[in-house]
């Protein structure tokens, strides 16, 4: 019977050379960039304020009819 030689262990590579590695990384990163574009979007498009005390609007008036409506007592 014939001993063989034990196996060499397999060369080591690098972090950055398993594809794997940047499947996992992948995800948290572009949820790292998407934030940051969201918060230049939010930074440089503030909305508009709501001044209710200048009266109301042709648009709103179906609103503050259905308002009106729903809090008035039945008769």
């Amino acid at each position: 019977m014939s001993r063989s030689q034990p196996e060499a262990p397999a060369p080591s590579v690098p972090w950055w050379r398993v594809p794997m590695v940047w499947l996992v990384l992948a995800g948290p990163f572009a949820v790292v960039v998407a934030s940051f574009v969201t918060l230049a979007i939010a930074l440089t498009h503030p909305d508009q304020l709501v001044d209710a005390a200048q009266g109301s609007s042709g648009a709103e008036q179906p609103a503050l009819q259905a308002r009106n409506h729903a809090a008035s007592p039945q008769r």
